[in-house]
């Protein structure tokens, strides 16, 4: 059940946000309830002056691993330079690349994103590009250098869910080939989103929304955390097929009486 990224080795396959929480302790709590072992932080949105409690890495337990984003940059340039401040100002070579097309939709900008995916790999960053669901350009980030491909289910914070199936396995089938995790990034509402995400073969979920909007975000976190579990088993345990009839649970052969 673990998940590899970059010759680091994580036992759960969920990793959550830190944004839209109604406060530090929910968020914390949050962490707690679905287990998990990495987070995401935006840079830009972290406040490198900020003491006590109202620094957000005292409420981020020691034991999880940070994954910095440049989340809000629209230019490689923004992006280069806030996964620098990020390597510098957290001590972790770690980054989740986002680099924003549009202000509306917040659909990542593929071609700005690879350049910049180019570059941070050449600085020896660990990269995780957070990306539109595209083969071609998954293959070609995998060609760069990135330790993963994280392509969208939907629109960020939409609750969609996945409305990618068809491309997700063609992505999956790329990054397979190159031994890497492809990890769904966006989209999930609820806990059912997960599991279809981990059924249909993705290497982990990263959301975000869906546990910090919650009626009881507490709960939906313990909730995300055994759809992941479950939808993992399942893509593992292999699904039966799908038959147009029915077909008897009980055999015939052996039946009293024939």
């Amino acid at each position: 059940m673990s998940l590899v990224i970059a010759g680091r080795t994580f036992e759960n396959r969920l990793v959550l946000g830190t944004g839209k929480y109604q406060d530090f302790a929910t968020m914390q709590a949050c962490y707690r309830a679905a287990r998990v072992e990495m987070v995401t932080l935006a840079v830009r949105r972290f406040d490198l002056n900020a003491a006590g409690e109202e620094n957000i890495l005292n409420w981020i337990p020691k034991d999880i691993a940070l994954l910095p984003n440049t989340a809000g940059c629209y230019t490689r340039e923004e992006a280069l330079r806030v996964a620098r401040l990020a390597r510098e100002a957290l001590q972790t070579d770690w980054v989740k690349l986002e680099v924003i097309g549009d202000p509306k939709s917040l659909y990542p900008d593929n071609e700005e994103t690879l350049e910049a995916a180019k570059i941070l790999v050449k600085e020896g960053f660990t990269v995780l590009p957070y990306v539109n669901a595209d083969p071609i350009l998954a293959k070609k980030l995998c060609d760069v250098g990135c330790a993963a491909v994280m392509p969208l289910g939907s629109a960020i914070g939409s609750g969609l869910g996945v409305q990618n199936p068809m491309t997700l396995l063609l992505i999956k089938e790329v990054v397979e080939g190159y031994k890497l995790p492809m990890i769904v990034d966006a989209g999930v509402g609820t806990a059912s989103d997960a599991t279809l995400a981990m059924e249909l073969g993705a290497d982990g979920v990263l959301l975000n929304t869906a546990v910090a909007e919650a009626g009881d975000p507490i709960r939906m976190a313990q909730a995300m955390d055994h759809a992941v579990v479950a939808g993992r088993l399942a893509f593992e345990s292999g699904r039966m097929p799908r038959r147009l009839y029915a077909s008897a649970s009980s055999p015939l052969a052996g039946v009293v009486g024939r």
